[in-house]
């Protein structure tokens, strides 16, 4: 099975379709757009003889993945090896404009993403979408694997009235769903627009990356291996808080803290929560950049035991609540900017709510602010995200 899953890249010359063929085409990618031989969405476009390479996109950290910090802008430039221009849609732009989209007659996606709604490669994409539409050219979306697998939700759905760039779309925090799946559901609130989904072949919901034979690259300098991809459904929340959430260690999402934690306190009150799939190591940290940089912070690593069993979003809730309880007076929520949202709190934009910051300032159990968002996901898996899925649990 590990031999034959074949991505949207693998499969885009045998499945172009038929009617986009001789069109000129533009490419959102960043260095994960790669085939199962490493070699980049790029490349493979300049030698296709069935469309012509015209224009290239990139998203947050840049088409290389080159801007290494979290929130950092940058500018478009030419590509030195294949001559063509690179538009950032992290920048004073974060959707194309209808110059950038003059030239070319089809937008290509090939986005790895990390299966959770505060990925923005998905919002930049759902934002080419729109302007796509806008403009009456075709999307043609290049599937690829949710790494954490397509079986199990979590997370409250998201709030309208908490949209922003890390949440555009009513979908659940850690949302099951490729990015060919998402693209579907989002075509319902973009009308008119001619989108085609390229599939993968071979691979089924129950598989996590490690299952696909496939090789990881880093979607973004933050992401260097599945098992933050795995924990960052939960961890990315530490954003919307004065805690560190890793960055600047050489495992982000993994390690947590602050310089007012003492470890072993923290591991006692996490030990109460009996989380599932997952057990904490305390340690001390001096993190390099971002939060903290140069100071060292008290906390601790997670390490997932049992990953099918693991539920990310509800650890990084339990880990903020021990925190909140423990250090109520050092703890703060982080004040907006955040992500192009000057209002709202980076946390509730996160959450795609405001209850879940209630909820820990009430000091709800645990297990009751997971009854509420179990609810809401059932409502989503049985309706609007069951009629997204194009890939079934096994062969």
């Amino acid at each position: 099975m590990r031999d034959k899953i074949r991505t949207g890249l693998d499969l885009i010359i045998r499945d172009w379709p038929k009617q986009l063929k001789g069109t000129t085409i533009g490419l959102l990618a960043h260095p994960a757009s790669v085939d199962r031989n490493l070699q980049h969405a790029t490349a493979i476009g300049l030698k296709s003889r069935k469309f012509k390479l015209r224009t290239l996109f990139g998203p947050q950290h840049g088409f290389r993945g080159e801007t290494q910090d979290n929130m950092i802008e940058w500018e478009g430039y030419r590509d030195d090896s294949s001559g063509l221009p690179v538009y950032s849609l992290y920048g004073d732009a974060r959707q194309p404009s209808p110059d950038m989209l003059r030239d070319i007659d089809v937008m290509v996606i090939d986005l790895q993403d990390v299966g959770s709604r505060y990925y923005t490669f998905i919002w930049t994409m759902a934002l080419v979408i729109e302007s796509c539409r806008d403009a009456g050219k075709p999307v043609v979306v290049l599937d690829r694997p949710n790494p954490i697998g397509g079986r199990l939700t979590e997370g409250p759905v998201l709030d309208h009235k908490y949209r922003s760039f890390v949440g555009l779309y009513p979908i659940p925090v850690r949302h099951g769903m490729t990015i060919g799946e998402i693209a579907l559901c989002i075509k319902p609130y973009t009308p008119g627009l001619e989108l085609v989904v390229i599939s993968m072949r071979g691979w089924t919901r129950r598989m996590w990356f490690e299952d696909t034979g496939l090789p990881w690259v880093l979607p973004s300098p933050n992401m260097p291996t599945v098992e933050t991809a795995t924990v960052y459904p939960g961890m990315c929340l530490l954003e919307g808080t004065n805690l560190s959430e890793g960055r600047g260690t050489t495992r982000p999402f993994e390690i947590f803290g602050a310089p007012f934690i003492d470890p072993d306190a923290l591991i006692r009150r996490l030990s109460e929560f009996r989380l599932p799939g997952v057990t904490f190591r305390p340690l001390s940290f001096l993190p390099t950049f971002q939060k903290y940089a140069g100071t060292v912070c008290g906390g601790a690593q997670v390490h997932i035991t049992e990953k099918e069993k693991f539920r990310p979003f509800k650890t990084g809730i339990a880990i903020i609540k021990a925190v909140f309880e423990l250090y109520g007076k050092d703890f703060s929520w982080k004040r907006p900017p955040y992500e192009y949202e000057e209002r709202l709190l980076p946390f509730d934009i996160l959450a795609g709510t405001d209850r879940v910051r209630n909820d820990i300032e009430k000091g709800l159990d645990l297990k009751e602010m997971e009854t509420w968002w179990d609810g809401e996901l059932k409502t989503f898996n049985e309706g609007a995200g069951k009629s997204c899925l194009l890939y079934r649990e096994r062969d």
